[in-house]
C-alpha cells in the first residue's frame, strides 16, 4: 500500500459523490414529472370491446359515363343534389364527400359539382382515383 506525500497531487478524481448527485436529482425529476402529468381524478365510463357502430358519413357522388349524377346509389339532377348536400350539412356541417367521375365524361360536369361543393362550403372533399399501375 502506497502512501501520498501531504505536498503530493491527486492523480485521480472520486466522482463517487457527483454520481449519488446526480442519481438524486434524477429520481426527483423523475418524480416531479409523473405527479404533474397526472391531472384531476376521474371515473371514466366503460365502453364495450365490440367494435363501433357509428360510421362517417362520407357521401359519394358519382358521374358516370353518360354524365348520370348519383349521390351514393341513387340518380340526382343538379338541383337536388344540391338541395340533399344542404339538408346533410344541416344536420352535420363537417361530412366528408367524395366525387367519382367516370374518365370519359366531360370535364365541365365534374367542374359543375366541385363548384356546387364551394358554393355549399363542403370542405372535406376528395376526388376517388385509381392507382396508376406500371
Amino acid at each position: 500500500m502506497q502512501v501520498q506525500a501531504e505536498n503530493e497531487p491527486y492523480d485521480d478524481i472520486n466522482i463517487t459523490p457527483m454520481l449519488d448527485l446526480a442519481y438524486v436529482l434524477l429520481v426527483i425529476f423523475i418524480i416531479m414529472t409523473t405527479a404533474s402529468v397526472q391531472g384531476i381524478k376521474v371515473n371514466l365510463p366503460k365502453a364495450s370491446a365490440a367494435p363501433s357502430l357509428a360510421k362517417p358519413s362520407t357521401k359519394a357522388i358519382t358521374i358516370a359515363e353518360n354524365g348520370q349524377v348519383y349521390l351514393d346509389a341513387y340518380p340526382v339532377t343538379i338541383p337536388e343534389l344540391e338541395d340533399r348536400l344542404r339538408q346533410l350539412k344541416a344536420v352535420n356541417p363537417d361530412f366528408p364527400v367524395v366525387i367519382k367521375g367516370d374518365a370519359k365524361i366531360q370535364y365541365d360536369k365534374v367542374i359543375e359539382v366541385l363548384d356546387l361543393m364551394g358554393k355549399l362550403d363542403i370542405t372535406q372533399l376528395g376526388l376517388v382515383t385509381q392507382r396508376l399501375v406500371k
